[in-house]
């Protein structure tokens, strides 16, 4: 059995752009799920772990801008 890689002919969406768009909603995904780990470590007052899971969260967010950034110039947004 052979593998056919997926290039646009079903999704009509290239896959360098599909995975751009994938790339982004995973870091708008991450920063999502990471406020709900944060509220956990300050609820038990765990200032480290509290501090990391902002890192963690602000670099996601800025991940998603990015790549957000890549889309509009890529695919003709404004």
């Amino acid at each position: 059995m052979t593998h056919k890689t997926e290039t646009g002919g079903v999704t009509g969406t290239r896959d360098k752009d599909y995975n751009l768009i994938w790339y982004v909603e995973a870091c708008l995904a991450n920063a999502l799920r990471l406020e709900s780990y944060i509220q956990d470590a300050e609820r038990e007052k765990d200032t480290e772990v509290v501090e990391l899971f902002r890192k963690a969260q602000a670099d996601s967010r800025k991940g998603a801008e990015l790549g957000k950034q890549l889309l509009r110039s890529r695919l003709g947004g404004g």
